[in-house]
């Protein structure tokens, strides 16, 4: 049984979404220009996503409207995923900064994964 949290915030899960939403912020600052209303805008909406749909889910009474919005955050951190791809194919982030999203992204796959089987199971109380 997962421990009941008194807030999305508690959530690891959340957490950790939320860091990789800082660290793509941080990031896209450093793209051109022409960038700014394109490419850093779709990536930064899309991860902003994640921590923003696992936190209206939050609250969700049916286990169905629960899962709609944690697969959503899915969607966009698989959007996200593309990003990073695109990011580094264009040079506009490094390999080092590649790796380190790509890590902090599939960290925060595995938690969500594992948040939705837990729901899915309904082990968890909130």
């Amino acid at each position: 049984m997962f421990e009941p949290s008194k807030s999305f915030t508690d959530l690891i899960v959340w957490q950790k979404a939320h860091e990789f939403v800082l660290e793509v912020y941080k990031v896209t600052r450093d793209y051109p220009m022409e960038e700014r209303f394109a490419l850093c805008s779709q990536f930064q909406r899309a991860a902003v996503s994640i921590p923003a749909n696992i936190a209206e889910g939050y609250k969700k009474l049916s286990k169905a409207d629960k899962l709609r919005f944690l697969n959503i955050s899915q969607g966009s951190l698989e959007e996200c995923r593309y990003y990073i791809i695109l990011s580094r194919d264009l040079s506009y982030i490094s390999v080092k900064t590649n790796n380190e999203l790509t890590g902090t992204l599939e960290e925060v796959s595995k938690l969500l994964n594992s948040y939705i089987r837990g729901v899915m199971s309904k082990q968890f109380v909130e």
